[in-house]
C-alpha cells in the first residue's frame, strides 16, 4: 500500500509536469495579437515566433525519449521543465523580433525533453492507462495557457498585458519542477500480472508482435492531424476573425477552449468506454470535416463558422492524439516506448509549420484551397487506417 501511494504521488507530478509543459508551449498564441499590436511586428514574423519552437522542439523530442529509454525519464523531464521555464523568462525580459525567436526556440527545447520522456515516464508509472492520462493532462495545458494568457492580456493595463503571461507561465513550470524534487522518484515496478487487454479496450500485442515499425505504421497516419487540427483553430481561424471583433485578443484563447474542451471530452469518452483503434478513422474524418469548414469561411469566417470549425478540429485532435499514442503503448517494445513515442510527437508538431505556410500562401493562392486540399488529406489519412484495420492485423492488438 505504501509503494502504490507513493508511486500515486510520482505520477501526479508527472502529469503536473505535463500540464505545465503544455501551458508554457501554448500559452503565447494569446499573445500573438499583442505582439503585433504593441511590438507593431508582421503576421509572417509572429507565425514565425510561434512555430520556430518546433526548430528546437523535435531534436529533443527525439533525444528525450531516446534518453528515457537508455537513462530513466526522470532527470530528462525535470531539465525540460527548468529549459522551458527560462525560455519564457526570456520572453518575459526580451519581446522584440530577436528575443521571440531565441525564447520560443527555447522553450521548445525545454517542451521537447519533457512531453516524450515524461509519455513515456506516466505509461510505465501506470500500465493501465498512462499515456491515455498523459495525453489528458497535456490537452489541459494546452487548453488553459491560452486560456489564461488571453484573460490577463485583456484584463491587465497595456504596460503589464505582455509581461505577466510571460511571468505566470514561467513560475507555474518551475512550481512543478520544485514538486517533483520534493516527491523525489520512484523505480518503475513490474507487475506480476499483466492483462490481455490493454488500455481503451484494446488488447496488447504479444512481445513477439512488437514492433518499432509496426507501431510507426499505426500511429504517424493519427500524427499528422495533431497539432494540425489545432493550430487550423486558435491561430489561423482566430486570426481571420480578430477583425471583426472588437476585442481579438480574447480569440486565441476563445479558440484553445472550444478545440481542447472538445479534445478533453472525447479523450475522456474514450478512455471511459474503451473505444478501439477505430476511433482513429473517425478523428481522421471529423479533421477532414473540420478543415473543410475553415477552407468555407475563407479569409473572413462567420462566427457560426469559427465556433463549430473550433469543435469539430478539436475533437480530430484529442481522437488523433489519444489514438495514436494507445497504438504505441500497444504496438511498440517495452523497452523503446520513449524513442517511438518522440517520433510520433515530431509528426504531430509538423501541424506547427501549417500557419506559417498558409500565411506565405495566401497572397497568391487564397485562404480557401490549401485548406481543401488538407481536407483531402485527411479523407487519405482515414482510409489508409481504415484499410489496415480492414485487411490487415496492423491494429489488431
Amino acid at each position: 500500500m505504501e509503494y502504490q501511494n507513493a508511486r500515486r504521488r510520482v505520477f501526479g507530478a508527472v502529469v503536473l509536469l505535463l500540464l505545465a509543459a503544455g501551458w508554457a508551449a501554448n500559452h503565447f498564441a494569446s499573445m500573438l495579437g499583442l505582439l503585433r499590436e504593441q511590438e507593431n511586428l508582421s503576421g509572417v514574423l509572429v507565425n514565425g515566433a510561434y512555430g520556430i519552437y518546433a526548430l528546437g522542439l523535435l531534436p529533443c523530442l527525439l533525444g528525450g525519449g531516446a534518453l528515457a529509454d537508455r537513462i530513466g525519464a526522470r532527470r530528462v523531464v525535470l531539465t525540460g521543465g527548468t529549459v522551458a521555464a527560462l525560455g519564457n523568462a526570456g520572453l518575459l525580459f526580451w519581446h522584440g523580433e530577436l528575443g521571440l525567436l531565441v525564447g520560443r526556440f527555447i522553450v521548445g527545447l525545454g517542451v521537447g525533453l519533457a512531453m516524450s520522456a515524461g509519455t513515456a515516464w506516466a505509461g510505465k508509472l501506470r500500465p493501465a492507462g498512462g499515456v491515455t492520462l498523459a495525453g489528458i493532462f497535456l490537452t489541459s495545458g494546452f487548453a488553459s495557457g491560452p486560456i489564461a494568457s488571453g484573460l490577463l492580456a485583456y484584463l491587465l493595463p497595456a504596460s503589464a498585458a505582455l509581461p505577466v503571461p510571460f511571468a505566470v507561465s514561467t513560475l507555474f513550470s518551475l512550481a512543478t519542477v520544485v514538486l517533483a524534487l520534493a516527491v523525489g522518484n520512484l523505480p518503475a515496478k513490474p507487475s506480476r500480472e499483466r492483462s490481455t487487454r490493454g488500455t481503451a479496450g484494446q488488447p496488447d500485442a504479444q512481445p513477439a508482435a512488437r514492433s518499432i515499425g509496426r507501431a510507426l505504421s499505426a500511429s504517424l497516419p493519427m500524427a499528422l492531424w495533431v497539432f494540425s487540427c489545432a493550430t487550423a483553430t486558435f491561430v489561423i481561424l482566430a486570426g481571420r476573425m480578430a477583425g471583426r471583433v472588437s476585442n481579438g485578443v480574447l480569440l486565441p484563447g476563445a479558440a484553445a477552449f472550444l478545440a481542447f474542451g472538445a479534445g478533453l471530452g472525447v479523450q475522456m469518452l474514450g478512455r471511459r468506454f474503451g473505444w478501439g483503434p477505430g476511433a482513429g478513422v473517425a478523428g481522421a474524418i471529423l479533421a477532414a470535416v473540420g478543415m473543410a469548414l475553415a477552407g468555407t469561411g475563407g479569409a473572413a469566417p462567420p462566427l457560426w463558422i469559427f465556433i463549430v470549425a473550433c469543435l469539430v478540429l478539436g475533437a480530430a485532435y484529442g481522437l488523433c492524439l489519444q489514438q495514436g499514442l494507445l497504438d504505441i503503448e500497444h504496438l511498440a517494445p517495452r523497452g523503446s516506448h520513449g524513442t517511438v513515442i518522440g517520433i510520433f510527437y515530431v509528426f504531430t508538431y509538423l501541424g506547427f509549420g501549417l500557419p506559417v505556410l498558409l500565411e506565405a500562401l495566401l497572397p497568391t493562392v487564397g485562404a480557401a484551397l490549401p485548406l481543401f486540399v488538407l481536407a483531402g488529406l485527411a479523407l487519405l489519412s482515414a482510409l489508409v487506417r481504415g484499410l489496415q484495420l480492414s485487411r490487415t492485423d496492423l491494429l489488431r492488438r
